[in-house]
């Protein structure tokens, strides 16, 4: 019985550490999004680590299909539970960091193929957990399945194979897209709200100083604010989060006006994303006024989408030399577009056509 045990808990936390990891590295910026997100100022405070975040991010992902691997080929036992241990007890305190104080509301375990609440991928961690220390307590029941020679030559070959995949889809895109803008989505039908779907609760609070301390307030609590409290703000707390829609914060605007309603209805519209033209590729931008002049000739309606300042842009088409116009869009919107920066998506009457790196544009079928 306790082999069997063993025997399964090996096939059930290496199958899973190699498909959670595999989905993390097919999107790595994405991951690292969510990195940085845990790094900010809100939640651990180290904001030192966010231009590390896609470095950590990557070498996290890797090393959990690694371990996955090892696991189930039976590869220097020892090393091998004790390092999946170490890492799931980090991922169930950041899980449980992030359930219990409501700072990341979802952990990217799965990225973008299996949204998670925090409090499921607590579960999920402990349920890993409670598995890998079965291993721990029965490492002489984890044998290697192969000679030494074939487990080193295995080990070798699944480092090389995560790295290029690595390597791939940072310079081109995502092998498979989970995202709500992917290609063959329509983006007007993303931003919908369903008739019957649950609203938020949204409960007025109000903030007061009293006696040099902020204390909050609730709207049947503002009997009980003693005299002499100085008014400092009103702030709109979510009770309980309603529904949001799969494409949310998407605009094209411009000088105070959002353009979305008209430019989708466009028969050949071409976006260049660029969600920050201060952190965009030179290379990249360098291509886009080519590419814009080669789309106008085809009929296209070329646009920018970008996060940036004014300044930053006309910095930006100055120093490229473009002479298309950019519209502003949230840069979380425009980074769950596309990972590249900048990126190019070609759409017809809101459905999205294509997608492409800035090193694939001679992919683009105009």
């Amino acid at each position: 019985m306790k082999n069997i045990l063993t025997q399964f808990s090996r096939l059930f936390v290496g199958i899973l550490f190699i498909i959670s990891g595999l989905i993390k590295l097919n999107d790595p910026v994405g991951f690292s999004y969510k990195l940085a997100e845990y790094f900010s100022e809100p939640v651990f405070n180290m904001p030192f680590l966010e231009p590390f975040a896609l470095a950590i991010a990557l070498f996290l992902v890797i090393l959990e299909v690694i371990l996955g691997v090892l696991l189930l080929i039976g590869y220097k036992t020892k090393f091998t539970i004790w390092s999946l241990l170490i890492l799931i007890v980090l991922f169930t305190f950041l899980t449980f960091y992030s359930a219990y104080f409501d700072v990341v509301k979802d952990c990217g375990c799965f990225g973008d193929a299996l949204k998670l609440t925090p409090w499921q991928s607590f579960t999920k961690d402990v349920v890993l957990l409670f598995f890998i220390l079965i291993l721990y307590f029965n490492q002489k029941l984890v044998q290697p399945l192969f000679g030494v020679k074939t487990q080193n030559a295995l080990v070798a070959l699944a480092v090389v194979l995560c790295c290029f995949m690595g390597y791939w889809v940072l310079n081109h895109l995502p092998l498979k897209d989970f995202r709500p803008f992917k290609v063959g989505n329509n983006i007007n039908e993303g931003m919908q709200i369903p008739e019957n779907a649950p609203k938020s609760e949204v409960e007025m609070v109000f903030i007061y100083k009293v006696n040099g301390v902020q204390k909050e307030y609730t709207e049947k609590e503002l009997m009980n604010i003693p005299a002499g409290a100085t008014f400092v703000d009103r702030i709109d707390k979510v009770i309980k989060e309603g529904y949001i829609p799969p494409i949310h914060d998407f605009t094209m605007e411009k000088d105070g006006v959002d353009y979305k309603d008209q430019f989708l209805k466009d028969q050949k519209l071409m976006l260049i994303v660029a969600y920050d033209l201060n952190k965009s590729s030179a290379d990249g931008m360098a291509k886009m006024e080519a590419l814009h002049k080669k789309a106008l000739i085809k009929g296209y309606k070329v646009i920018g989408m970008t996060a940036s300042s004014p300044e930053q842009i006309e910095a930006a088409k100055k120093q490229f030399g473009l002479t298309f116009d950019f519209y502003f869009c949230d840069a979380i919107a425009l980074k769950t577009i596309e990972r590249a920066n900048p990126s190019v998506v070609i759409i017809s009457k809101a459905v999205v056509k294509q997608k492409v790196h800035y090193n694939d544009i001679e992919d683009l079928k105009l």
